[in-house]
């Protein structure tokens, strides 16, 4: 009682009020630091629980199987290993900071699988699993943004040299000396060779696709041997398509046109179709060459798309309920992963690095405005990803992917 007494005569003066209050105020600030770097789940970003994911298991840590793929975004403050002022490659369009991106919470979370870790990327493991080989990515610009983000991951261990860029700044190579790496994207709209239809002389955006070959834009370009190639694509099919059989160069079917006669066909079947040739090509051209699918990369236009006004300001991550569990991206995702499922019937190094599902919820990891195109002012990139963002995680799975299929 004498105890209790003396602490109220201390609460009672000037001093013990001022160190009382100064004590409530520090529980205050670590309660409140705690619950931000631990949030209490307020949003549930799985997805998975609604959506039946294939068997497309990932072999890891050797002695059991994960499926990489199901899983959800947890928060993380010290995620990106590089920055953008440390990155000696990074490119202008996807450098969001230095454009004026203020905002960092998009760079706070790392995926996490539900039934065991994803560690986080370490340049010197995957620069020693590569040594002595050769990487290519072929595909579109989002193939290329993933390329840069592996390039950015890399650097931190190794600067590497740019040893080939071609007229357009589309195809380049890098070399990492030290571990005798070759880094390399060739671009290609369609996996197939296409040709613009022309309106007046003038481009029209539509196109004819031949799909029974390979584009020799970057068929005729691999190196041989070729260790890995990372293939991608799926941006450029939706418009006019108008699709054809080598063989007799008859139209089998069209996309978004309206010929009486014709058989049309959606975005994600061409997809399926030009993703088949590839692989066939892919499978028979080195048996040692190791395949890996990255799957659709879904975009986050809101109020309109690229030309019409269409935005990306989120700063935080989507709530599952303002996901479209039925949207096309999950369309093109399962022309895809059937596509990938038929060619490994009979066997070869494939692999899949299965990322449409869990970039759904990612909203927030576009340049948005921050991109200073110079020939697009004004309009909003809600297709490519930030550097450093989140399609930094594709490359943790990728390095995953690959050791599991080593």
């Amino acid at each position: 009682m004498k105890n209790m007494k003396n602490l109220k005569d201390r609460q009672n003066t000037p001093l013990g009020r001022i160190y009382f209050f100064s004590l409530a105020c520090i529980v205050f600030v670590y309660l409140t630091i705690f619950f931000i770097i631990y949030p209490p789940r307020p949003f549930n970003t799985t997805l998975m629980e609604d959506i039946t994911q294939e068997a497309l298991p990932t072999k890891h840590d050797k002695d059991r199987r994960c499926d990489l793929f199901r899983g959800r975004w947890i928060r993380d403050l010290n995620r990106s290993i590089y920055t953008n002022e440390t990155c000696p490659t990074i490119p202008v369009s996807k450098n969001c900071g230095r454009h004026g991106r203020s905002d960092t919470e998009y760079l706070q979370w790392r995926w996490k699988p539900d039934e065991c870790e994803l560690p986080r990327f370490q340049p010197e493991n995957f620069l020693r699993l590569v040594r002595g080989k050769k990487m290519a990515f072929i595909g579109d610009s989002v193939a290329r943004n993933q390329m840069e983000s592996l390039l950015c991951l890399l650097s931190q261990a190794e600067t590497p040299i740019d040893t080939y860029k071609d007229s357009e700044d589309r195809d380049r190579t890098w070399h990492f000396p030290t571990h005798n790496f070759t880094l390399m994207v060739i671009w290609t709209k369609f996996l197939v060779p296409a040709t613009e239809r022309l309106t007046n002389g003038t481009s029209s955006g539509d196109y004819d696709l031949q799909i029974d070959s390979p584009d020799p834009a970057w068929a005729s370009k691999l190196p041989s041997p070729i260790d890995y190639i990372v293939l991608s694509d799926g941006h450029w099919f939706f418009r006019k398509l108008y699709l054809h059989n080598n063989n007799n160069n008859t139209i089998i079917g069209c996309v978004f046109c309206s010929e009486p006669d014709t058989n049309h066909l959606g975005p994600a079947h061409a997809i399926g179709l030009t993703l088949r040739t590839a692989l066939h090509f892919l499978k028979k051209y080195n048996e040692h060459t190791t395949t890996i699918v990255r799957t659709f990369s879904p975009s986050h236009f809101e109020n309109g798309v690229w030309n019409t006004g269409g935005t990306c300001n989120r700063t935080w991550p989507l709530r599952e309920g303002d996901v479209d569990l039925k949207g096309y991206e999950l369309e093109v995702r399962g022309a895809q992963v059937e596509e990938l499922e038929r060619v490994r019937v009979g066997g070869g190094r494939i692999g899949v690095v299965d990322v449409t599902k869990m970039m759904l919820v990612r909203a927030d990891g576009h340049p948005g405005v921050h991109w200073d195109n110079q020939y697009m002012k004004g309009y909003s990139d809600c297709v490519h990803w930030c550097l450093p963002g989140p399609i930094d995680a594709w490359n943790e799975l990728l390095l995953a992917v690959i050791a599991g299929l080593s």
